[in-house]
């Protein structure tokens, strides 16, 4: 009888070891305490109750980490060439920061189930400590993520509230689930209380929460969302520099794959040479976009505008390209891709706009003044308006002209010309500088705008919009255009994702509703 009872009172728990185990490193059954539902669920003695709600933290900071980063993949690119500015070498560090945001959120949510599962079975909670550095280090990097992107990418809030309006639906739907997972150790701690103050703390947030959330889509907003027939056209693709995901940016090869991918528009950027011939050029040095390292060392800091064409022609403006692979996911070239960005040099204004006129391509460029004592630095636009109109005399309705500063006298001398302003301005005045259209950074994407600036015959070019979540939402609020480093991904999509008319959507809303208040009320019988 004895041996009986002893083999009853320590039979073996593999199911708890394992947990124990992973949370608490207690592999040993005489190692852990058990706690009765509704009892505080840690050690009060040795302050373990405090870990418990920082793993919490730590889970919810990472979730939230994870999808802001996630949802700013669009500017990735730039947050590389950013690093790559400040620490003079290339890396994909925008790649690094989200697998270890992956890694950390996977991490804390391991720890945070192992918790919910011993606390289910009724086990104390004990913290490892090497699991409780591991919390420590999850809250200080979420937290000085978040500082950083504060101060260094404030647009980065914008991005993220963008891709709620397409998001949030499907958020919804993944809340009410974690609810309905929660409501198990919920309704287990709660109901078997012995005082009911605290049933009242354990289900009162619960259900605040949850009424919340079945609530939430009532004030919800999403351009996706509209009924059928009232989808605008799909907007356009005007290439950023060319297809740089898929040749080195502002070359040759460049504009040609935007073209042979069915892109409706180039954009490049426009320097001037010392001895007065426009050429194409983002940065202003050839640091980044060439290999004058190798061939003028001593002047890689050098503006590129102070450098003969000359000297110019004599760089290659391709091999980096196939060495840094300056976005994620490019893929790897065919060789035949691969030996002509290598002979790539770079390209002129002339050859650009010849180009875009001989396949009826629109063209968009920023123009760069040269710095002082620079031959050119007062006659910088009358050279590039000579190459448009006498040198290229390219169709002038593909033109889309955008620098302000002498709008008025470009206007006289080059009438035809599509005006387009940078910045959102009252329709009053841009009617009166005859502004056809508006060239905006996408974080300023508004339906409503959109609507006001096409009732008086004003179109918007969104740029730079990689991601087909943001073309998306793009299209569904009504762009007329987007510049993009993607044509060739963004060809391919025929409808927006996630559009669904409002009966649709609210299909889905009572479902999800009925649904997990069906289950939660089960589990909480039960």
């Amino acid at each position: 009888v004895v041996r009986r009872r002893l083999l009853q009172r320590y039979e073996h728990q593999p199911f708890i070891s394992c947990l124990a185990g992973f949370y608490s490193c207690r592999w040993k059954r005489y190692q852990r305490e058990r706690t009765e539902p509704g009892k505080c669920c840690c050690n009060m003695v040795n302050r373990e109750c405090m870990f418990f709600p920082l793993l919490i933290a730590a889970f919810c900071l990472s979730l939230v980490f994870l999808y802001t980063w996630g949802e700013g993949k669009n500017d990735y690119n730039s947050f590389d060439w950013y690093n790559y500015g400040n620490l003079g070498f290339w890396f994909l560090w925008s790649l690094v920061i989200l697998i270890v945001a992956s890694v950390l959120f996977a991490y804390t949510s391991l720890l945070l189930v192992l918790a919910m599962c011993l606390l289910a079975e009724g086990q104390q909670l004990y913290l490892h400590w090497s699991h409780k550095i591991g919390t420590f280090l999850v809250l200080g990097f979420t937290i000085s993520s978040f500082f950083a992107l504060s101060i260094l990418w404030r647009d980065h809030r914008k991005t993220v509230r963008l891709s709620f309006q397409v998001t949030a639906p499907y958020l919804h739907i993944g809340a009410i689930a974690i609810m309905v997972l929660l409501s198990w150790p919920v309704a287990l701690h709660a109901i078997r209380a012995d005082k009911k103050v605290i049933q009242v703390i354990i289900i009162g947030p619960y259900l605040a929460i949850l009424l919340f959330l079945f609530l939430i889509p009532l004030g919800m907003y999403s351009p996706c969302i509209r009924e059928k027939g009232t989808l605008g056209p799909k907007p356009a693709l005007i290439g950023h520099r060319g297809a740089p995901m898929l040749a080195p940016e502002n070359t040759e090869m460049s504009f040609l794959k935007t073209i042979e991918h069915g892109g409706d528009g180039l954009e490049t950027d426009v320097t001037i040479s010392y001895d007065g011939v426009p050429f194409l050029m983002h940065d202003d040095t050839l640091r980044r976009t060439t290999n004058i390292h190798e061939v003028y060392p001593n002047e890689t800091g050098k503006a590129a505008s102070l450098f003969s064409w000359d000297s110019l022609q004599k760089l290659n403006a391709g091999t980096w390209f196939l060495k840094n692979k300056p976005f994620l996911g490019m893929g790897s070239l065919s060789k035949a891709d691969q030996k002509q960005a290598m002979n790539q040099s770079i390209y002129t204004l002339s050859g650009f706009l010849r180009l875009a006129d001989s396949h009826n391509k629109l063209v968009i460029f920023d123009l760069y003044r040269p710095p002082e004592k620079h031959p050119y630095r007062n006659l910088w636009i009358r050279k590039i308006l000579d190459v448009i109109l006498k040198e290229t005399k390219i169709k002038r309705h593909l033109v889309l002209w955008l620098h302000n500063s002498v709008r008025s006298f470009v206007q006289s001398v080059a009438p035809g010309f599509q005006h387009t302003m940078g910045r959102k301005a009252p329709i009053e005045d841009l009617l009166k500088h005859n502004i056809v259209k508006l060239n905006l950074v996408y974080t300023d994407m508004s339906s409503e705008d959109i609507r006001k600036y096409a009732e008086a015959n004003i179109t918007t070019n969104f740029y730079v919009v990689n991601e087909p979540w943001l073309y998306s939402l793009a299209w569904c609020s009504g762009a007329h255009s987007v510049t993009t480093n993607a044509v060739h991904l963004l060809k391919d999509i025929s409808q927006p994702l996630f559009l669904m008319t409002p009966r649709q959507y609210n299909i889905m809303w009572i479902l999800t509703d009925l649904t997990s208040a069906f289950l939660i009320s089960l589990i909480f019988a039960l």
